[in-house]
Formats: C-alpha cells, sequence, structure tokens
C-alpha cells in the first residue's frame, strides 16, 4: 500500500520531463516537442494519481467514494492521446494535424464516457488497489474500466509498432531510444492485458486479483523507466558522440604539445588546465594552447625548411596532406628549437611567409601524428642550418 513502485515511476518521468524542459521554452511551437513533454507528464501524473496514499487522499478530499478512479483512468487516457499524436508526429505527412485532431477528439470521448459511466455506477467500497477485479462485474463500473483498458491497450500497440517500423529506417542513438520507446510500450501492453486477464477472471467467478495489483504495477513500473530511456537517448547520443570525439582528439594532440612544452612554461603561454571540465573545454584548452605557442612561434618559421621538407615528403610519398603535416612538423620543432636558443638572434622581419599563419585543427591532427610516429614519413635532408626536419629519424 506504500505505492513506492508509483512514485518512483512517477518521479522517472517527471525527471525526464524536467530534462525536456529547456527545449519545450526555446521552442514552444514545436508540435513534436510538445507531445513528448505531454507523455512524459500526463504518464508520471498516471502513476502519481494511482498510488494508494494519492488515491486516499484524492477519495477523502473530495468526499467519494473511489473519486481517484476515474481521475487516473481519464489521466491514462490523456497519455494514449499524447501518444498517438506523438505518433503522427513522427509519421508525418500532409494530414499530420487533421490525424492528430481525430486522435484527441476520439480519447475526449473516452474521457467523456469514463465520466458518464462512474457517474452511472456504484461503488461505495474504496478499494485502493484492487478496483478493477473489485468492481468487474458492476454494472457501468465494469464499462468504465473496459473503456480505459481498451483505450491504452490501443495506444501501446500502436507505440511499438509505429516505433519499431521508424526503428529500421534509422540508424545511432535514434534507433536505440525508438527501441527502447517500444519495449517500454511493450510493459504498458502488459499492464494492460493482465488488467483485463483478471477482469475476465472476475467474470467468470475467479479471484485473479493478484495479478493487478502486483503484476501490472511492476509492468507499468519497468514501461516507464524504458520510456523515459528511449526518450532521452537521443538527446544524449549525440552529446556523448561529441564527447567521444572531443576524447579522441585531445589525446591526438598530446604528442604537439609535448614537443611546445618547454616553450609553453618558459614564455607563461599556456592558461590555466580546466578542472573538472568536459572533454570539449579541455580539448579547446589544449588547442588555445597550442595556437599560443605557435603564435609566439610566428617570427622563426623558416620557409625553406617548410618546402624543403614538403616537396621530399610530397616526392617520397605522393601524399599532400602527409607532406604537409610533415613540413609543418619540421617547421614547429625547427622554430622551437632555435627560439629556445639564447644565441640565436631574432629574424628580421619580411621574409618569406607560410601559406597560413597557424594550421588549421585537421592539419593539426596530422601533425601530432607525425611528432607520435603514429604516421610513418619518409627521410628527407636536412636543412642549411645543420636542424634535421621531422621524419629524419
Amino acid at each position: 500500500m506504500s505505492g513506492l513502485i508509483n512514485y518512483v515511476s512517477c518521479g522517472v518521468l517527471w525527471l525526464g520531463l524536467l530534462v525536456k524542459a529547456p527545449d519545450l521554452l526555446r521552442h514552444r511551437r514545436d508540435p513534436y516537442l510538445r507531445a513528448i513533454c505531454a507523455v512524459l507528464g500526463l504518464a508520471g501524473l498516471c502513476f502519481f494519481l494511482g498510488a494508494p496514499p494519492t488515491v486516499g487522499a484524492v477519495n477523502r478530499l473530495g468526499g467519494v467514494p473511489n473519486l481517484a478512479a476515474p481521475l487516473t483512468y481519464a489521466a491514462i487516457t490523456g497519455y494514449c492521446a499524447a501518444s498517438q499524436v506523438l505518433i503522427v508526429h513522427w509519421r508525418g505527412g500532409p494530414r499530420v494535424r487533421r490525424t492528430a485532431r481525430r486522435w484527441v477528439l476520439a480519447y475526449a470521448l473516452v474521457v467523456l464516457g469514463i465520466a458518464v459511466t462512474f457517474a452511472l455506477g456504484d461503488a461505495p467500497v474504496e478499494r485502493r488497489t484492487d478496483l478493477d477485479t473489485y468492481y468487474a462485474t458492476t454494472p457501468f463500473i465494469a464499462q468504465m474500466i473496459l473503456l480505459y483498458l481498451l483505450a491504452h491497450l490501443t495506444t501501446v500497440t500502436v507505440t511499438t509498432v509505429s516505433a519499431l517500423r521508424w526503428a529500421r529506417r534509422v540508424r545511432g542513438g535514434l534507433r536505440a531510444g525508438l527501441v527502447l520507446l517500444a519495449t517500454g510500450a511493450l510493459c504498458g501492453a502488459g499492464y494492460s492485458v493482465t488488467k483485463l486477464i483478471a477482469v475476465g477472471a472476475g467474470w467468470s467467478g475467479r479471484d485473479w486479483s493478484a495479478l493487478g495489483t502486483t503484476v501490472s504495477p511492476a509492468a507499468a513500473g519497468l514501461g516507464a523507466l524504458l520510456t523515459v530511456v528511449g526518450v532521452l537517448v537521443p538527446l544524449v547520443a549525440p552529446r556523448a558522440d561529441e564527447w567521444r570525439r572531443a576524447r579522441r582528439t585531445y589525446a591526438r594532440l598530446a604528442p604537439l604539445e609535448r614537443a611546445l612544452d618547454e616553450l609553453l612554461t618558459r614564455r607563461a603561454l599556456r592558461l590555466p588546465r580546466p578542472r573538472l571540465a568536459s572533454p570539449t573545454t579541455r580539448l579547446m584548452w589544449r588547442r588555445t594552447s597550442i595556437h599560443n605557442a605557435l603564435g609566439h612561434l610566428d617570427a622563426w618559421f623558416d620557409r625553406e625548411v617548410y618546402d624543403r621538407t614538403l616537396a621530399g615528403v610530397l616526392a617520397a610519398t605522393g601524399d599532400p596532406e602527409r607532406a604537409e603535416a610533415a613540413a609543418w612538423a619540421a617547421v614547429i620543432t625547427t622554430a622551437a628549437l632555435r627560439e629556445a636558443d639564447p644565441a640565436e638572434p631574432l629574424p628580421a622581419g619580411g621574409g618569406a611567409r607560410l601559406p597560413g599563419r597557424v594550421p588549421d585543427p585537421a592539419v593539426l591532427d596530422r601533425i601530432a601524428d607525425v611528432l607520435a610516429g603514429t604516421t610513418p614519413v619518409p627521410p628527407v635532408p636536412a636543412v642549411a642550418s645543420g636542424t634535421t626536419t621531422a621524419g629524419t629519424a
């Protein structure tokens, strides 16, 4: 009677709603987003109203035995309508609004039917957990129970089929989310089916109320969890992919930063390392440090080193990208050595410039590969100053 499953399920669903709320505030007119939020909000409301303590409180405050039942069933029907509207927007097409309105109207009639049958029926004994089976043979109350169960079963069936069909046409996080959503809807079908079986057993004089009080809530709770995860996975998956790429690039740039470490430390060109930062922030920090060092070395870059290395590697490999990366690696390492040498005079301005003051991010990645030795570069002749270029080792 504690309603723990109900309240936990409600919390999970409303947590998902809280995650989506900022998007809804930014895009209030997005019908797809509104439908998602309505599904999460109404599903959570269903669990909240269906919890035995809430049922008792509603009945006591309303002064009507079992008043919580039609309210809960109306919330379930509203959830069904929101789910169907969501599916309609998934499918798209020229008649989305008209089809959505028809589903809303159909479920509005179901809500009206629930209200009318409850008003016509007689349910004087409060039942907080087994009203479905206790009043399975009571005129009008039985029809009210069938109305909401059949409406819910229709919704979860359509949701399961539609989500699985769409999942076959997409990939990545969206596909995973759809599969989870379909699985959650299938668990929701378990809720309806077990309730219907228990009610049918009551018609034949058997007492299978345990199905409705134990199996059904468990199926509904699991379905709620899977539904929330299914809705959130497509939102989280792109961010997770972005972070994974950022971590990979951050590690890939480490050899280039190590080659510039002495300069960065001596000239205090490195920004403070961010703590507890996201992978994208750490990557930005490393790139900024590298750019600061390269900007400082700009005056020391030697066009002759660049051209000599570029021509040698290009002739040996025929790969322009590899040759460009090797040429930049040679220029950077040579410039760092010359800048660190106190006897080396500062180059006079006006000399031949390199193509681009600082390489773009893609080139920086390839330069780091050259410095790490993961990209084989054939040896090239030593430059005039006697310093060998990258790839000579």
